[in-house]
């Protein structure tokens, strides 16, 4: 690599693509047009998306975001959280009358879609993933059994699979591609016949900032990811800058960034995970010229154009239109 293509002291080189992606843009879209079009409150199961400035930003207008559905009073309008829900939450809140809008990234919903249809062919799963995740617990939650976590290679020696001939892997959406290469690598070694995803269920937008990722951090001397604790794109993110050798850190707001973390470290690289909002990343980038960085610019990267219909009775957009 030339001088040239590497940030410049006192330069903050930003990835692209960064910050929200389509899934995203939706799933807070649903949450405000329901509020603007029945009124406060709204209910959402879960946080809407994983950043506590959006979360904050929807309670402010009238959100009122609960784990439980007891606690959805009845005759109100519910929303289901970007990451999807199991289909007992489905089916209560079916049973209990509720205004329904399914917020679950599209993404997500496809990964449902295929387990339901091989569930019904006689496979079991294999889910890699985080334990607690809510996007885990969604897409486990589509069947009552015969759906195993593993969280790392290890725990695939421990999988009580009964069915090795009828066996197919699912991926959390937002996993580190690394990390889920690895874990299904050992998959395959003690189950050769396994199903592999028709297409890699890591997503377009997960992939794209980790790509972003893997060309910034060698420009730099210290990574900076835009992105609360909860979410799991962010901090695979960071994660990603530091196995690459940059020192990396995660802030959920400006004021998290600690001047210590640029001593020495004079090139800055900025990025977003896919829930981080740019009023954000714009606010960072002020505090790091404060801090003497002087100026800014952005890499090249892959332009994001997918968009992803709203459901029937918030947007009028069909499937053509969204270009899905």
């Amino acid at each position: 690599m030339t001088e040239a293509e590497r940030a410049q002291p006192g330069e903050i080189l930003m990835a692209s693509p960064r910050g929200f992606c389509a899934g995203v843009d939706r799933a807070i879209e649903i949450v405000e047009r329901a509020l603007r079009k029945f009124g406060a409150p709204i209910y959402v199961r879960h946080e809407i998306v994983h950043n506590t400035y959006v979360v904050n930003d929807l309670k402010q207008k009238g959100a009122i975001f609960i784990e439980d559905l007891a606690e959805v009073p009845p005759g109100a309008t519910l929303v289901f959280s970007a990451h999807g829900v199991p289909k007992a939450v489905e089916h209560e809140a079916a049973v209990r009358g509720f205004q329904v809008f399914d917020a679950t990234c599209p993404l997500v919903s496809k990964v449902h879609v295929e387990v339901a249809k091989l569930a019904r062919e006689g496979y079991e799963f294999l889910m890699i993933g985080h334990k607690g995740h809510p996007e885990v617990e969604g897409t486990m939650g589509q069947l009552s059994d015969g759906i195993f976590l593993v969280e790392d290679a290890a725990d695939v020696a421990h999988a009580p699979v009964t069915r090795p001939d009828k066996l197919a892997v699912v991926t959390q959406t937002t996993l580190s591609v690394d990390d889920a290469a690895d874990i299904l690598a050992a998959v395959k070694a003690r189950f050769p016949l396994v199903r592999e995803p028709k297409k890699q269920d890591i997503c377009y937008a997960t992939q794209n900032r980790q790509d972003a990722v893997k060309v910034l951090a060698p420009k730099v001397d210290v990574v900076i990811v835009v992105g609360s604790p909860t979410s799991s794109n962010s901090n695979r993110l960071r994660e990603l800058a530091a196995r690459l050798g940059t020192p990396a850190y995660m802030v959920d707001s400006a004021t998290d960034l600690q001047p210590e973390w640029l001593d020495g470290r004079p090139r800055v690289g900025l990025t977003a995970g896919a829930s981080a909002p740019d009023v954000l990343v714009q606010a960072v980038i002020a505090r790091l010229k404060a801090l003497g960085s002087v100026s800014v610019r952005s890499l090249p990267g892959v332009e994001e154009t997918i968009e992803f219909p709203l459901p029937k009775g918030l947007g009028d957009k069909s499937m053509a239109e969204a270009g899905f």
